[in-house]
């Protein structure tokens, strides 16, 4: 009986301590999963923190990163986009070749229209045929990320095909001196000179100021002949940068009663006598040079310029494209014409 009762009480402690084993077991499972439930839920919460700080620092790296899209309007109201000022440029008309090499950009140019011939290093650029042999592949094939022409240049159908192939067209269309500076100005902000454009545009107005604060007195009249006699006479009427040169000089330009570039006959200038003649024809080292064919001309003698040898020859296109260089001429023709007065003073 006394080894029955034994044998019951260490029946009972082994089933106590089963017991314990066995839920403590358990209670170590269900502590291992809530540990491991824990370390999910931090490491989610880790992830999702990492990746909430991700996209607010890129929010962050969008918000402050500069914008360097440029956009204006250009001379044909057109607006141009580009995604930064560009680095690759081919300029067709003269005009825009000038004022390119002007803002100090010479070296962005990849191509050029064939009349381009200012500053000489601009024969270093390819060309390119312009006017209406404009060759599109051939200006595509110099991977431009801009093409500036005139409006003379302007076919819609190619700047179309320019677009559709990724590259910006900006057009220009300067006829007189303050649509000059927007053509600076603008080409300014395509090219990321804008502050150079600024200074440009400021050194002309303090060129033509200077002129305006000195005019030529008494009531002079002048006649500017852009094309000569062998080719057709054209003439600048008003409204043109020439017939403006010549106002701020307190001179009249015979034709300012007729509207931009126009053509004008023998009869109509020797009728009208002017002071002084301006001719921009080139001198190609044979014959006559410009001046003193016009002084030759049959009909001309009585002219009041040809009377006095008051005719000026610009050939360098200072007088006749919408560029800096206009400044440049119009104090050559101050010069000029002051200079003959001093003479006829003197004598």
């Amino acid at each position: 009986m006394k080894h029955t009762k034994r044998f019951a009480c260490i029946l009972l402690v082994m089933m106590l301590v089963l017991t314990m084993f066995g839920c403590s077991s358990k209670a170590n499972e269900e502590t291992a999963e809530k540990a491991e439930e824990t370390v999910t839920e931090k490491a989610e919460e880790a992830d999702t923190g990492e990746a909430e700080e991700e996209k607010k620092d890129e929010t962050e790296e969008s918000d402050t990163a500069p914008d360097t899209s440029v956009t204006v309007t250009d001379m044909m109201g057109r607006e141009v986009t580009l995604a930064a000022p560009a680095k690759r440029i081919v300029a067709v008309s003269a005009a825009d070749c000038e004022i390119v090499y002007a803002l100090g950009a010479g070296d962005l140019l990849v191509g050029r229209g064939e009349w381009c011939d200012y500053p000489q290093e601009v024969f270093n650029v390819p060309s390119v045929e312009s006017g209406g042999n404009t060759n599109v592949e051939q200006i595509l094939a110099l991977d431009p990320d801009l093409i500036v022409m005139s409006s003379m240049a302007q076919d819609q159908e190619q700047v179309k095909q320019f677009e559709e192939a990724g590259v910006a067209v900006c057009v220009s269309n300067a006829a007189n001196i303050e649509e000059t500076y927007t053509s600076i100005e603008m080409f300014g902000k395509l090219l990321g000179k804008t502050e150079e454009a600024d200074t440009l545009i400021k050194s002309m107005k303090d060129q033509f100021d200077a002129i305006m604060q000195n005019k030529i007195e008494g009531e002079k009249t002048i006649y500017f002949e852009v094309s000569p006699l062998e080719w057709g006479l054209w003439a600048a009427g008003g409204n043109t940068f020439m017939n403006e040169i010549a106002e701020m000089m307190g001179l009249k330009n015979i034709f300012a009663d007729q509207e931009g570039w126009i053509e004008v006959s023998e009869e109509q200038v020797i009728e009208r006598n002017p002071d002084y003649i301006v001719t921009i024809t080139m001198y190609m080292g044979e014959g006559p040079k410009p001046e003193e064919e016009i002084m030759s001309r049959k009909g001309w003698e009585n002219i009041t310029a040809v009377k006095n040898a008051a005719i000026f020859n610009l050939p360098n296109n200072e007088l006749s494209r919408p560029a800096p260089r206009l400044a440049d001429g119009a104090k050559l023709l101050y010069d000029f014409i002051v200079g003959l007065d001093e003479v006829k003073e003197a004598a």
